[in-house]
């Protein structure tokens, strides 16, 4: 498995996305043997984690497999196996090279910020490639791995960041290609047509909310976090591993071309959810009765 590449895109960057966005990334992540994951099929039985939007996948592996996937309210579920590390294997299926704004518990997985998807640091997959995070980035050569604890147990709580957790989300970006720039023929236009465009252009500006106000209003309503409980799944900060990467450039198109969300929970917080079905030992009272005695094995009364 080819190792990941990421993007390195503030707040106080942005400028640079425009022109050209900066990305760190391994050098072989450009190139080498491409990787395919099956995608799954709609049922109602649990289906390998392979959760797709438009081609885009995420598979959540313990132990190099795929934990089993629920379909439920418009959403993915996975169940979380406490204490296990867990890996996340992402697909791209285009042949462009594409960089992803990669989330747990709400916090990105190379510098544990939140912001938008736009600003966010981002890892890099190559064409028709798939790329394997392990755990949140720490250095240029450093991570520390994934793996499923309490919430009082998590990074997230750690770092006083609880309103979140328990969600793996990622947001892709398109590279930018060269466009070959056609000039068409001079056309004459009356000056009201001209002064309409700009007053629409204008009136569509002002009504489209700001950046700054959203990252204002998201601060506000991340001040006041929950307090992390013992019963439900968030991920940990967990061993040192080797994951060396490094800086590349690429032009990234600003609109998403697609986001793939997947929620975690434990077992019993799935069946409270009617995620998975409740199981009740079920004895047939007939059977029971049969196999009824009156006596266990001959013996004599026992010491107290």
């Amino acid at each position: 498995m080819k190792k990941a590449a990421i993007t390195f895109v503030t707040a106080a960057a942005i400028g640079l996305i425009l022109a050209g966005a900066f990305i760190f990334a391994p050098v072989e992540t450009l190139a080498g043997a491409n990787f395919t994951v099956k995608a799954p099929e709609p049922q109602p039985e649990p289906e390998p984690a392979v959760v797709s939007n438009g081609g885009f996948e995420i598979e959540v592996l313990v132990n190099g497999q795929s934990l089993e996937e629920y379909a439920a309210r418009g959403r993915h579920y996975v169940e979380a196996l406490e204490g296990a590390e867990y890996e996340l294997r992402i697909r791209n299926p285009l042949g462009v090279r594409v960089a992803v704004a990669l989330s747990v518990d709400g916090m990105n997985t190379i510098d544990a910020r939140r912001t938008s998807g736009w600003e966010a640091s981002k890892w890099v997959i190559g064409p028709y490639q798939t790329i394997t995070i392990s755990g949140w980035q720490m250095s240029s050569s450093r991570s520390r791995r994934f793996y499923f604890t309490t919430e009082q147990d998590s990074y997230g709580a750690k770092l006083g960041k609880t309103a979140n957790l328990g969600v793996i989300s990622a947001v892709f970006f398109r590279e930018r290609q060269p466009i070959a720039v056609v000039t068409p023929p001079r056309r004459t236009t009356r000056p009201y047509e001209d002064d309409g465009m700009e007053r629409n252009e204008s009136k569509r500006k002002a009504d489209a909310p700001s950046s700054q106000g959203r990252d204002s209003a998201g601060a506000k309503s991340a001040e006041a976090y929950p307090r992390p409980d013992d019963e439900s799944a968030a991920t940990g900060i967990g061993r040192n591993v080797r994951n060396d990467v490094n800086w590349v450039n690429l032009d990234l198109q600003p609109r998403s071309i697609a986001e793939v969300t997947v929620r975690y929970e434990y077992r019993n917080a799935l069946v409270r959810l009617g995620i998975i079905p409740r199981h009740y030992p079920r004895q047939d009272a007939l059977r029971r009765r049969e196999r009824a005695t009156g006596f266990e094995d001959r013996g004599f009364s026992p010491e107290p």
